[in-house]
């Protein structure tokens, strides 16, 4: 790299180590609590959803859920002067035990001499480099919140390219704690029809009839999580119906507020035929306190700079109740032919 890029550098790993408290970043090294928490604000900043769910340090890499909801009505009446008769509490936590699992991961990169070489001239190369890696590392945790599938031993990123194997995402905790709450056929095997004649006519039909798998008493907050694809059918059948006019279509789309009578969101990364119902307060990650661990390699070798980054975390659904939704790979649509399914 030229020298200026050099210096650039040096004064970057200075400052890195001094916000760590160690001599170099030349060697593997630990963040204290204190810094691994400003690290998990500062990735949680690049990313709404992360803003909106909640991001949890934990001690333990495997325990009993943290937060959760009400099992059921705490209110009532007892009628203390019949005999025998005593006011009897209710467990408020008496749902089914849930649990988590947390599992290393890793979030390695690199920057060529050439791009260091490039970025030079920006003063702030610091900060620009940081939310480089920030914003990757916030975008890959949702990705894998909605993808995530397992966590293998060795990741096959061509493979697995939505990162389907680094985690256990919220869908597949459901999978394997609340299978009856996601959905996987309707009249056909293994398949889901939105749209005229299907399963669901709309999406109206799809929320609403999901929403009856959450009980009443869960049902505070909630919200639709929609897929790109899904929304752009729907507005296109509106639109088709009523023969809109360009200007009037803004009318029309603001008509589209509420699904099923519940507020909708399409997050980012979200699967594009993807259907959720929850709160978003029911969504969590859990990293694991201590574990956030760093290392910054000068490698001429390869004319690059590596950063080598890695934590233990997880995914977790606290009340799993609370979580209705569906395969998004079993979602089909109706064809341009208005007769089949794909």
């Amino acid at each position: 790299m030229r020298p200026i890029t050099r210096k650039l550098f040096d004064q970057m790993t200075g400052r890195i180590a001094k916000t760590y408290g160690v001599n170099t970043v030349q060697q593997t090294f630990s963040a204290t609590p204190e810094v691994e928490q400003r690290l998990q604000d500062k990735i949680v900043e690049q990313e709404d959803l992360l803003q909106r769910i909640n991001v949890i340090m934990v001690d333990e890499m495997e325990g009993q859920n943290i937060l959760g909801s009400a099992s059921g009505p705490a209110s009532g009446r007892t009628d203390t002067t019949v005999d025998g008769q005593e006011r009897t509490p209710r467990d408020l936590l008496g749902l089914d035990t849930f649990t988590y699992k947390l599992y290393q991961t890793n979030s390695d990169v690199y920057m060529r001499y050439a791009t260091m070489d490039a970025w030079a001239k920006f003063p702030d190369l610091a900060d620009r480099y940081a939310r480089y890696v920030q914003k990757r590392i916030a975008n890959d945790r949702v990705i894998i919140g909605w993808y995530g599938e397992s966590a293998a031993a060795d990741t096959d990123l061509v493979a697995n390219p939505l990162m389907q194997d680094v985690n256990e995402g919220w869908l597949q905790y459901m999978r394997e704690n609340k299978v009856a709450n996601i959905l996987t056929e309707g009249g056909t095997v293994n398949e889901i029809h939105i749209g005229e004649g299907g399963d669901y006519v709309n999406l109206d039909h799809a929320v609403s009839d999901l929403l009856e798998g959450i009980p009443q008493y869960l049902r505070t907050g909630l919200i639709a999580l929609i897929g790109s694809e899904l929304v752009g059918r729907e507005k296109s059948a509106l639109y088709q119906a009523l023969g809109l006019k360009p200007t009037e279509k803004t009318l029309a789309t603001a008509s589209l507020s509420f699904f099923g009578g519940l507020p909708w969101d399409t997050p980012n990364n979200f699967p594009s035929r993807g259907l959720v119902i929850t709160s978003l307060d029911n969504l969590s990650i859990y990293v694991q306190a201590g574990t956030w661990r760093r290392r910054i390699k000068d490698k001429p070798e390869k004319d690059r700079v590596e950063d080598y980054n890695s934590r233990n975390e997880g995914y977790v659904v606290e009340t799993p109740e609370k979580f209705v939704g569906v395969e998004f790979d079993n979602v089909k649509l109706l064809a341009a032919d208005g007769a089949t399914w794909e």
